[in-house]
Parts: C-alpha cells; structure tokens; sequence
C-alpha cells in the first residue's frame, strides 16, 4: 500500500478488514454430502466484513449500531487483541495488525482500550495506586519512584480521581468511580490513542454525563484520539466528530455527526435516528423494520439489509454496495441512494 509522502498519513487506517469465527459445532455436523461426495464444512460467524476507516489526529471517531453488529470486535481489532482474517491495520502508516507481541509493545504505550465493564476490569486484588503505577512500571522501568508518584498523582487529580482511593480496592467504589480509575489507569503512559469499548453503557444514566466530560476533558488535556464504541446515538451527537454506522459487520455509513443527525442518507441509520426519544417530538414519526433479521452465521447475499428495506430491488439483492461520496461530508455504501431512489 502506497502513502502520499507529502501528506501525513492518518492516525489509524483501517483497511478492508474482516474477522471469522469458527463455529464449535459438533463433528457429525460438519459433513455432507455435495454431489455424491463427503464434503466437511466449517461454519463461520462473520463479524466484521471488509471494513476500512481513517482515524485522524485529535478527533473522537465513534462506531455506532445494534447488539452484535461487530462494534466491539472492531476496537478489538484495532487493539491487537484480535487477529485480523483479511486486511491490515496502519498506525501512523505503519502495519501493525501482523506483528509479534514484543515488537508490538512500543505501540502499546500510544494506543490504550477502555473496557466497557468497569467491574470486570480492574483487577480485585490491586489497589488502585496499583493499579495506575502497573502500566508506568511495565512501560517505563527507568523512571524513579519519585517521579512515578508525581505522575500517578497528577493522572488521578485529571480524571477526578481522589488521591485519598490510593489504598483502597476496587469492591469499595462505585461503577463511575471504577470507570475514572480505568480512565486514569489508560493515561498513565499518556497515550495518542484510546479505543474506547462502551465505556459508559454500565454505568446509571445519571453516572454517564459525568463519565462523558472526564473523556472530554482527557481529550482536550492530552490531545488524545478516540476510537468511541456504543449503542447510544443520543450520546455520540454531543462526543463524536464523524460517526460510522455498522450493520452486521459492515460499515453502512460514514458522516460528520452533525450532518448525521441532520440528513442520515441509509434507510437503517433513519430507523436508529427515529428511535431516539426527542422531548420536542409530540408525535415522534418511528420508522418500524419490518422482514426477516439475519445473523453473523448466515450473512445475506447482496447488501446486508436488503431483507429489512423497503427500498430493496434485485441489484440490492444482488450486488454489495460500496461507500460511496454522497455531498461533501457523507460516505453512503446504498443502492437506493446512488440511484436516487431515496
């Protein structure tokens, strides 16, 4: 892959990238008989299908869609923490998707995940100065104990993180106190990237905005990038720059969020933005799906959401549609739209 030398490539790019999962079905299942000959056939769960996005400097890039819709297995594979199956993944135009775990590590100090439970994130048996300080050793074993104090304690005051919760353990905090500590526990290596998986999706809504502005604010302070996971358009229309909209694996498509909300093009991003509750909305127009809701097993042919569009023709059953330029700030991958039909 060729990068213009003259410009500076993105932060992250994301390149045709797919990932399956074998499914763990029993032997006898996976042989039949295809044209008079014993065939075995592997099933596969197909969680993301050849999805490419460029991450730039300084913005927060937020992936949005349903439950199972490959969201999460996205970050993850951006993360490394995921093999891709097909395509790569850049960091600053370095390959990095297919590297080893030792020479991966010098990334890992630039790019930081956020796990969406704080529950299940920290460990039980470290306090939380243990916590922070883990990382800053790992990464930065030449740093004194005096400046790895200065730095913990300067992470915690950034976050909101008292310095009084140093000695204690995780079981002693609430669900937003344990996300600022998992927020704080990212920064510790200041990092350039966060990929942030649902970060708030387990936390009580009156805990969210609170959660929301430590990112915000983490951003400004760090000039960090995000990568922001989530199920909630009511949240990504305040946080986001540009939103990705994601159906069964595929990238549907890719806006600015305030062009998003104000003229969404694909007739599934419409349907997510008619569920929003809007308190000016006396009687909110809610655009129903109706047709058969396939699965990661058992992909459609076509466009992935032809069986539940009303604008479906048989090219859109087909022929998978591309992200295309709709406007100046909108990437659209629909038949319907190229052709003018919606």
């Amino acid at each position: 892959m060729t990068l213009d030398n003259r410009a500076q490539p993105s932060l992250i790019r994301i390149d045709n990238v797919s990932k399956t999962f074998p499914v763990a079905n029993p032997l006898r299942e996976q042989f039949r008989i295809a044209q008079g000959r014993l065939v075995r056939q592997q099933k596969t769960v197909k969680a993301v299908n050849g999805v490419s996005l460029d991450i730039e400097r300084g913005e927060a890039l937020c992936v949005v869609g349903e439950s199972g819709c490959g969201k999460s297995t996205l970050a993850r594979l951006v993360m490394g923490l995921l093999a891709t199956t097909q395509g790569q993944v850049l960091f600053e135009g370095e390959r990095i998707d297919h590297l080893p775990r030792r020479e991966m590590l010098p990334y890992r100090k630039k790019m930081q995940m956020i796990f969406q439970n704080p529950y299940a994130s920290l460990n039980p048996r470290m306090t939380v100065w243990q916590t922070l300080e883990e990382p800053l050793r790992f990464h930065q074993p030449s740093l004194g104990s005096g400046e790895v104090r200065a730095r913990i304690e300067e992470v915690m005051v950034s976050v909101g993180v008292d310095r009084s919760w140093g000695e204690r353990y995780p079981h002693e905090f609430s669900g937003g106190q344990r996300q600022r500590i998992s927020i704080a526990r990212a920064l510790m290596v200041n990092p350039v990237f966060i990929a942030a998986d649902e970060p708030i999706s387990a936390l009580d809504v009156s805990i969210q905005a609170q959660v929301l502005n430590v990112l915000m604010d983490a951003q400004e302070t760090h000039n960090l990038t995000y990568l922001f996971i989530t199920h909630d358009l009511s949240v990504v229309e305040h946080f986001g720059t540009r939103i990705a909209v994601m159906y069964l694996g595929t990238l549907c498509e890719l806006a600015e969020a305030k062009a998003l909300f104000e003229a969404p093009r694909h007739p599934y991003t419409q349907a997510l933005l008619s569920a929003v509750p809007r308190l000016r909305d006396s009687r909110p127009n809610f655009i129903k799906l109706a047709g058969e809701v396939s699965t990661p097993l058992d992909l459609p042919s076509g466009c992935v959401f032809h069986k539940r569009c009303q604008h479906a023709n048989e090219r859109c059953r087909q022929e998978v549609p591309v992200l295309q330029m709709v406007g100046s700030s909108q990437q659209v991958a629909c038949h319907a739209v190229v052709e003018g039909r919606l």
